[in-house]
């Protein structure tokens, strides 16, 4: 079965916000992740690392993405990921906007699912942890795609 491009025209992208979080100063994981994204076709803006929360908010309010996700390093992110979703949920634009969030959420490894239920609790539409690799991340773009095109 042949895959149909994802850059042709019958495929329009998706428009992707990456960000990182408010104490999170690592880069290099946010740049792996707008390249995988524009490699599958898809517009992304990067907002780098160090990401304060209001200015995450007033970026989703001002480019209305189809996608934003978020990454964590320093193993704090379920922590700053609940904070941020939260002010973005509680904007009524932003409510149907599909979020994510990956990368080390904590600093003493996978705690069952605790975390990941208290990310979606707060809003967070799919939790991705480092240990998983990319291609549940993959497949979720993917399903997101087909319902955002159809």
């Amino acid at each position: 079965m042949e895959l149909a491009d994802p850059r042709s025209p019958d495929n329009p992208p998706l428009d992707v916000l990456v960000s990182g979080l408010a104490s999170d100063a690592h880069t290099w994981n946010l740049v792996y992740l707008q390249l995988f994204l524009e490699e599958r076709g898809h517009r992304v803006r990067n907002l780098g690392a160090c990401v304060p929360d209001d200015m995450l908010v007033e970026q989703c309010l001002r480019h209305d993405p189809d996608l934003v996700v978020l990454g964590s390093v320093n193993g704090h992110g379920w922590q700053d990921g609940e904070r941020v979703v939260r002010a973005l949920r509680a904007r009524p634009e932003l409510a149907a906007t599909a979020v994510v969030i990956g990368g080390k959420l904590g600093i003493d490894g996978p705690r069952g699912d605790s975390q990941a239920d208290r990310l979606r609790a707060a809003g967070v539409d799919e939790v991705f942890e480092d240990h998983g690799g990319i291609a549940p991340f993959r497949s979720y773009v993917d399903r997101l795609a087909a319902r955002v095109r159809a």
